[in-house]
């Protein structure tokens, strides 16, 4: 369980902010809690990307910060560290979003007609923009030719329904 979790810690860390998040989250998980300037010094990413890659690590609550004031400077210094407990509700919140992206993927294919011509470099219209170049294709010239798109309505409707089943059972 543990190794499943933190392989999906580094995951996660790896699609919100790349090679350089997965460093920082190692050296999170190794050390508690670390300040800005000890995550450059040892991952030797540059202060000003550790930053930028912390604000987003924060923005999905994946770390927090805890402030103390330097008693000689009078400066705040900022102790980083990782929230691994709210790891399944990132992950959740991730899978509404797509799920919302699909289900307004599902609809705009519902509620168009799509034309294509047979150069598969050429794109898919929508019944307008093929109404727009009197059904010729606006890369190529060719014929446009109407697309049945019910495979992909199909394919879309069975990812909604697998995707609001997994959100259900968590």
């Amino acid at each position: 369980m543990v190794l499943m979790d933190e392989s999906l810690l580094y995951k996660v860390a790896l699609k919100i902010g790349g090679d350089e998040a997965v460093k920082i989250v190692g050296e999170l998980k190794k050390r508690g809690k670390a300040t800005e300037e000890e995550l450059a010094k040892t991952t030797g990413i540059r202060l000003n990307e550790i930053r930028k890659i912390l604000i987003r690590l924060h923005n999905f609550s994946l770390v927090t910060s805890e402030n103390v004031q330097d008693p000689q400077s009078g400066w705040l210094i900022f102790y980083w560290r990782l929230q691994e407990d709210q790891l399944q509700s990132i992950i959740k919140a991730q899978k509404r979003r797509i799920l919302e992206k699909l289900k307004a993927r599902l609809e705009f294919e519902k509620t168009h007609d799509f034309f294509f011509c047979n150069d598969k470099h050429c794109g898919r219209y929508t019944f307008e923009e093929a109404v727009e170049n009197f059904f010729r294709c606006p890369q190529c010239g060719g014929t446009l030719q109407h697309f049945d798109n019910s495979k992909i309505i199909e394919f879309l409707e069975k990812k909604v329904e697998s995707l609001k089943e997994e959100l259900e059972h968590e």
